[in-house]
C-alpha cells in the first residue's frame, strides 16, 4: 500500500541516553535503500548531533515542522525540539531530562490528533529513570491512553497492548502489574471489552475483515476443568461465549502451552493472553528484532520498537535498527490504510 498520501509520522526521542538516537540516526542514514517513511524526530537536536559524531555519522538536521518535514527528509533529518535539561551521556540515564521525554510525547500526540503527523512512533523509554521523576504511569501504554482521554473530554479509554511480528500478533489483557495482581484484576468485563477493540481496530486499521481471536486461559492446561485454578471456567470462558454472541470469531480458554507453535497459529489472527509475559515471551521469540509494539483503542495510531532502552549499547553503533524500521512501516501502512478507507465510506 503506498503511503504518499499520509503527513510525516511523528517520531520521538525516548530516553535520550539510551539507543533511541542511534537506531534513528541509523535507519535515516540508509533512508533511501530502505524506502523509509518520512518521519518527523521530536527531540533535542544536540543529542543526534552529539551521538553522529560519537558513531562517525555525518548527518544534516534541519529545525521543522510537520508540513516542512517531508521536503526536509532527503537532505536532512527534520527536528522539532523538545529539549533536554542536562547535558547527555550515552548509557548513563538522568531523570532531570524527563520532562523532554514526555514533553516529545505529549508533542507528538497533539500533532498526530490534530492530522499534522500522521502516527505516533516513541523511541524507548525507561520507566524506572522517569518514576524518579515523579511520572505517575506504569508505563509508555497508559500514558498515551491519559493523554488521549484528557485530549478528548470523554471517558477513560481502554489501552490495548499489541505485539505484532510476521509470525504472530499478541495481546496481554493484564499489563503493567505484578503478576500475583494478575487473578484479581482479570475480568469477564475486561476481557470482553479488550476483545472488542483489538477485534474492531484489527478490521479499521489492519484490514483483516473478521478477525480470529484466539484466547488463552489464565492457568496451566487453562484450569484443567478446575483441577489447576477456577479463573478459567469462571470468567474466561464466559467472556469468550459472550464474544461469540456479540459475532465475535473468539475460540478459548486455550491451553497457553500449546497456542504458540507454527499449526496453531495457522488458525487466528491475533492470541488474547491473560498477563503481560504471557504474549510477550512468545512474541519476542518469535520475532525480537522485527515485532512492534502498537497501542489499540486509541484515537491515533502508535507503534513502537518492541524492545528497552538498552542503555549498555548506546553510543557504540551496534544497536539493531530493525524494530524500529518495523515499527515506522507499520505505522505509515496503518495511517495509510485508516486514510483510505475514510476516504471510501
Amino acid at each position: 500500500m503506498t503511503t504518499t498520501n499520509i503527513p510525516p509520522l511523528a517520531l520521538t526521542m525516548g530516553d535520550p541516553a539510551g539507543i533511541g538516537p542511534d537506531i534513528t540516526l541509523a535507519l535515516w542514514s540508509a533512508r533511501h535503500r530502505l524506502s523509509l517513511p518520512p518521519f518527523l524526530f521530536i527531540g533535542d537536536a544536540a543529542v543526534l548531533r552529539a551521538r553522529a559524531h560519537v558513531l562517525g555519522l555525518d548527518i544534516a538536521l534541519v529545525a521543522a515542522q510537520p508540513e516542512t518535514a517531508e521536503a526536509i527528509f532527503a537532505e536532512a533529518i527534520p527536528v522539532l525540539a523538545s529539549d533536554c535539561a542536562v547535558p547527555v551521556v550515552a548509557g548513563a540515564p538522568d531523570s532531570r531530562n524527563t520532562a523532554a521525554i514526555t514533553g516529545a510525547i505529549e508533542t507528538a500526540v497533539a500533532l498526530t490528533m490534530a492530522g499534522r503527523t500522521a502516527a505516533v512512533v516513541t523511541n524507548p523509554i525507561a520507566k524506572a529513570v522517569l518514576y524518579d521523576a515523579g511520572f505517575g504511569f506504569p508505563g509508555h501504554t497508559e500514558f498515551l491512553a491519559d493523554l488521549a482521554t484528557k485530549a478528548t473530554g470523554g471517558d477513560t479509554l481502554l489501552p490495548v497492548m499489541l505485539l505484532a511480528g510476521p509470525k504472530l500478533r499478541a495481546v496481554p489483557v493484564t499489563i503493567h502489574i505484578p503478576l500475583k495482581d494478575v487473578p484479581a484484576t482479570l475480568s469477564e468485563d475486561l476481557i470482553v471489552e479488550t476483545a472488542v477493540i483489538t477485534a474492531r481496530d484489527l478490521c479499521q486499521r489492519f484490514g483483516i475483515a473478521r478477525p480470529r481471536l484466539a484466547i488463552a486461559g489464565l492457568n496451566p492446561h487453562a484450569g484443567e476443568s478446575g483441577a489447576l485454578g477456577l479463573e478459567d471456567d469462571a470468567i474466561v470462558r464466559p467472556a469468550v461465549e459472550r464474544l461469540k454472541v456479540a459475532g465475535i470469531a473468539a475460540i478459548g480458554p486455550l491451553p497457553a502451552d500449546t497456542m504458540f507453535h507454527e499449526a496453531a497459529r495457522a488458525t487466528y489472527d491475533v492470541a488474547l493472553c491473560m498477563y503481560h509475559d504471557q504474549a510477550l515471551i512468545p512474541a519476542k521469540a518469535l520475532g525480537f528484532d522485527d515485532s512492534v509494539n502498537a497501542t489499540l483503542g486509541l484515537p491515533f495510531i502508535r507503534t513502537s520498537p518492541d524492545h528497552g532502552t538498552a542503555f549498555a549499547l548506546a553510543g557504540k553503533g551496534i544497536a539493531k535498527p530493525d524494530s524500529l524500521l518495523a515499527a515506522l512501516r507499520l505505522a505509515a501502512e496503518l495511517a495509510a490504510h485508516e486514510r483510505a478507507s475514510r476516504e471510501t465510506a
